[in-house]
């Protein structure tokens, strides 16, 4: 053997070893399998999804963040990502896009609206609009008005999030779900959902003892997306919109949100981060409120993640609660 092939033993010996050490890195960090594709359509399940999946799965929203996700419209791309996830976590009824993206591609899907009680999501400016068109004084007018409100009246609030019991719920489901998926890693998605489910209690009691105490129980917001945080902790919602941020609302509603702020001395008028503040403004400076952010939580915090932002929305709640 000359110099040069004794050279080359060493040389691939250490070849050898080096690929012998990656593999052995991969296996005892618990990255051999492949990682599992979630899709979601908000915010509060991708806090979920990677809290309960930790490294083993990869995550992507389909609502940017900063964007309103009910009426977020999806790519190309991003419908094929549905189709191709492993698990697609959802809200039915909740973002249209992401409901017809799941029919046409047949995706796995987990929707928490099966999983949890929910609230009907009544919406009181169903109809409003037509009626104030020249038909208020019309009773037959007034009469399809009722009609179209007892049928908003049956539409459910998706905004389960808010009660963070339900999401405690709905973290343990998807837990259940990766297990299905990756039965060799199920332990750890449980423990990571047990986790979670401890944080999730903790929160639920400081929001609890936090709101049991308060001068105030009205809480105006510029939509109805609090019905699940208020009806947990035993305060009213007074939206000045339905389920839809969108929702302009109408003369009369206005007047009748204003007539409930003053009667109880409301302070705070809610509006959220994604949407314009102008008719929670508008309505605070009438009477004589001030106009504040409480985050439903549909995006991403600009810092901290969801238990930070709930303890924010505590605060704010409590001041203008005037709470002990």
């Amino acid at each position: 053997m000359d110099l040069r092939s004794l050279a080359a033993v060493p040389l691939a010996a250490l070849a050898l070893t080096a690929c012998g050490s990656s593999d052995a890195s991969t296996g005892d960090s618990g990255a051999g399998a492949e990682r599992l594709d979630v899709v979601v359509g908000a915010y509060p399940y991708e806090f979920v999804a990677q809290r309960v999946g930790g490294d083993a799965v990869t995550v992507e929203n389909l609502t940017e963040p900063g964007a309103e996700p009910h009426d977020v419209e999806l790519t190309a791309r991003q419908v094929a990502a549905v189709g191709e996830a492993d698990l697609v976590v959802r809200s039915a009824g909740f973002q249209p896009a992401l409901d017809e993206a799941v029919a046409q591609q047949e995706a796995s899907v987990l929707d928490v609206l099966e999983l949890v009680e929910t609230r009907a999501g009544a919406d009181p400016h169903a109809g409003e609009e037509r009626a104030e068109e020249g038909h208020a004084e019309d009773e037959h007018a007034d009469e399809e008005q009722h009609a179209e409100e007892e049928h908003a009246d049956g539409t459910v609030d998706p905004h389960v999030w808010l009660d963070p019991q339900r999401l405690a719920t709905i973290a343990d489901e998807v837990a259940d779900r990766l297990a299905d998926l990756s039965p060799d890693q199920a332990d750890g998605f449980r423990e990571r959902a047990q986790q979670l489910r401890t944080e999730l209690e903790q929160l639920d009691t400081e929001l609890a003892e936090g709101l049991a105490s308060c001068e105030r129980t009205q809480v105006v917001t510029s939509h109805e997306a609090f019905g699940y945080l208020t009806e947990r902790y035993g305060l009213e919602q007074v939206g000045i919109s339905g389920l839809s941020p969108e929702g302009e609302p109408s003369p009369r509603r206005l007047a009748e949100v204003a007539e409930i702020a003053r009667a109880n001395g409301v302070t705070t008028v809610f509006f959220e981060e994604t949407v314009s503040p102008r008719v929670a403004e508008q309505l605070a400076r009438e009477v004589g409120a001030t106009a504040e952010v409480l985050s439903p939580l549909e995006t991403a915090p600009g810092s901290g993640d969801y238990l930070t932002a709930m303890r924010t929305n505590l605060e704010q709640l409590r001041t203008a609660l005037g709470c002990s």
